[in-house]
């Protein structure tokens, strides 16, 4: 591969270069995915944001909606069909995906936030947040691939904007949720010669139960669903919600300097 070097739009022109040389984004995709009609499985679909995506699928048409949790009494939406999935259990996502062949559209919404700072924080802390924000999403993502390639269908997984930065007592979630955008990515690149459609969707603080302490303003969950699936049915690649995402996106062009200081 040639090197990448000058001025960052000229690296930037030259990294898109050598990416569409690969052809990964000439292919064709099929018909763009319409939630109407269309069968929708939502990770951590009993709280928060995900009990919001389960809402709206069905306010959008879906035919079928199944709310994943770890304890499926917990689901409360009587038009949802409740399924027991623990993200960290691979004998609990095979059984899922043998049972769930009808899945169109896949959205790994489950996640936790347990850690503070990242050097003092116990490890087994800062692995369990990696098992659930990362590894967790990777294992239904591939334990489901093969149902979303032959129903031509669609995978969003809900990221943060703290993919793109790190703040005070946000320092392991933050590098799980990287982690989880650059998976975002490398599904992408993986599932589109099978005519997949890959959505990462990245919000600020939103008003759940996870950042109900802080005083920040805070996104609607019901809005994050909206422009969650807003953004399957344009086949967006990403999905910026709110004002505090969006400036963290813009902070990434920036000089590391302006978010963390100089030393």
């Amino acid at each position: 591969m040639t090197a990448v070097t000058g001025q960052p739009v000229a690296a930037g022109k030259q990294i898109c270069l050598l990416l569409s040389e690969t052809g990964l984004f000439t292919k064709e995709r099929g018909s763009v995915m319409r939630i109407e009609d269309a069968t929708v499985l939502v990770t951590g679909g009993n709280r928060g944001i995900g009990k919001s995506l389960v809402a709206e699928a069905l306010a959008r048409g879906a035919r079928k909606v199944y709310a994943a949790a770890r304890n499926p009494e917990a689901v409360t939406n009587p038009d949802a069909v409740p399924v027991a999935l623990d993200i960290t259990d691979p004998a609990s996502i095979t059984a899922a995906a043998e049972r769930l062949t009808d899945v169109d559209i896949l959205i790994n919404n489950a996640g936790v936030h347990l850690g503070g700072e990242i050097l003092v924080d116990e490890l087994d802390k800062i692995r369990r947040e990696m098992e659930v924000n990362y590894f967790g999403p990777l294992q239904v993502s591939r334990a489901f691939a093969p149902i979303l390639a032959a129903n031509n269908g669609h995978l969003l997984t809900i990221n943060s904007g703290l993919s793109w930065a790190v703040v005070p007592d946000y320092s392991s979630y933050s590098a799980t949720k990287a982690a989880s955008w650059m998976m975002t990515n490398a599904l992408r690149l993986e599932l589109v010669a099978h005519g997949v459609g890959v959505t990462s969707l990245h919000v600020g603080w939103t008003d759940t139960d996870m950042v109900a302490h802080r005083s920040d303003e805070k996104v609607p969950p019901a809005q994050v669903a909206r422009e969650a699936f807003a953004g399957i049915e344009a086949d967006a690649l990403e999905v910026v919600v709110g004002e505090g995402a969006s400036q963290l996106k813009a902070a990434l062009a920036l000089d590391p300097s302006v978010l963390y200081g100089a030393r």
